[in-house]
């Protein structure tokens, strides 16, 4: 059964119109769990050779300065995870092992304790939420606790964040099942005749449902439809 707290801060969240509100909402519920400041941050699928990244937090705004002079965004083990895995991460030695100045440079900034987990909208958006705090570390009862409600609120900020921080991602296209069932097989490598073997069409009508998911997703050729269309999760 949802609890009150999840209910109020769902309905602050549905609420939020801006960055601003967002933040502050965000912000308001890592409070209420015991953490000084969150981070979120949601990264495109699209373009691949280029994904764009926003962000928002409630940091102190000198360290927010030295996250972006020193591109931490490039080396932050956390941001990587998040590429990678849905499950959640806490802040440790050996989590930041590889950019140990990114883990020196946070702590002599407050920030010591964090807990970071990830989660991917229907767009195929990735979004990462981060709870941190400078105080003590994060006990198994806290998890016991709060756990349930640590990981809705990384759902329920990225649903949010993605309808307030990126209003111009596309409507998805709706492809048909054949057309899905065309992709798919491209994507594993056959080709259209192949195809047309397995589906017991004609190469002809393979062609055919390729270039109409071509046009419906705006691809110049069908390798770039079908990577689309995998990174939009429509197959």
């Amino acid at each position: 059964m949802t609890d009150d707290w999840q209910q109020t801060i769902a309905r602050a969240l549905s609420s939020t119109s801006d960055a601003d509100s967002l933040q502050a909402t965000a912000g308001d519920a890592a409070r209420s769990l015991g953490y000084d400041f969150f981070a979120y941050g949601i990264r495109m699928p699209l373009p691949l050779s280029r994904p764009q990244t926003l962000m928002i937090n409630n940091y102190p705004p000198q360290w927010q300065q030295r996250y972006v002079e020193q591109s931490y965004l490039n080396v932050d083990p956390t941001v990587a995870h998040a590429l990678h895995s849905t499950a959640p991460v806490q802040w440790s030695e050996s989590l930041f092992a590889p950019a140990r100045h990114l883990w020196e440079d946070a702590q002599g900034h407050g920030l010591h304790v964090g807990w970071a987990q990830a989660a991917v909208n229907a767009h195929g958006a990735v979004g990462m939420l981060t709870l941190a705090r400078s105080g003590e570390a994060i006990s198994d009862g806290e998890l016991a606790a709060n756990g349930l409600r640590m990981h809705w609120l990384v759902h329920a900020v990225h649903e949010n964040a993605a309808r307030v921080l990126a209003p111009q991602l596309p409507q998805l296209p709706q492809l048909t099942e054949r057309e899905c069932d065309v992709l798919r097989w491209t994507a594993d490598g056959k080709t259209s005749s192949e195809i047309g073997d397995i589906l017991g069409v004609s190469e002809r009508t393979v062609n055919f449902h390729i270039n109409n998911c071509m046009e419906k997703l705006g691809a110049a050729n069908k390798t770039a439809c079908t990577i689309k269309a995998a990174m939009l999760r429509l197959i």
